[in-house]
């Protein structure tokens, strides 16, 4: 019997409205990929125009604090004063059953999970950032968004240039500038990450 190669772990992060879902949804129908989304856990509140279980797993705090203290969670971290975190079982049977997993996290989980790989000598793992055209372009689309109030808008600004001064840690960076060829950007890393894989 033929062992599955195990799956890429591919992060993909970026500041808060850079556009990193409008970049990878459309991979997950093709099939040369093999690509599935992990969904991230959140305290943060839900959106009117989310769900459960796609966008995110939607817990309490003492949901989240509990499953932290059994070591359910592959990462975490706290994020304008929510936690999001990634849970393990989920992410290893799909990579173990040779799945490419996307995960798109923030960076502080981002770089958890790039020193966790470092450890743990895990070579199927890709770090991939995205950045705005400018920081003032990132700053026009956060407050056009219309989703939060002012004081979240402010505060996710600020971290916002805090995360791209950190892109400099990831493997890849892709400027969302123009959608098309950010895609393209995208695509060709996948394929080449995916060839050296499979070597």
């Amino acid at each position: 019997m033929t062992m599955k190669k195990k799956g890429l772990l591919i992060v993909l992060s970026g500041p808060s409205g850079v556009g990193k879902h409008t970049l990878w949804a459309s991979l997950l129908k093709e099939k040369k990929f093999n690509l599935k989304y992990s969904i991230s856990m959140t305290t943060r509140p839900k959106r009117f125009d989310e769900t459960n279980g796609y966008e995110y797993f939607f817990v309490t705090r003492t949901k989240f604090k509990k499953a932290i203290d059994t070591n359910q969670m592959l990462e975490y971290a706290e994020y304008c004063n929510n936690y999001y975190g990634t849970p393990k079982k989920y992410v290893e049977d799909l990579r173990d059953n040779g799945y490419n997993i996307l995960l798109e996290i923030e960076v502080q989980g981002g770089l958890n999970i790039k020193k966790i790989m470092e450890q743990t000598k895990d070579r199927q793992f890709v770090s991939i950032f995205i950045l705005p055209p400018s920081t003032k372009d990132l700053i026009k689309r956060l407050r056009g968004r219309g989703t939060e109030g002012k004081e979240i808008i402010d505060h996710r600004i600020k971290q916002a240039k805090w995360e791209i001064s950190q892109a400099k840690h990831y493997k890849y960076q892709i400027v969302n500038d123009k959608i098309n060829v950010a895609k393209t950007k995208l695509k060709n890393i996948l394929i080449k990450e995916m060839e050296k894989n499979v070597q």
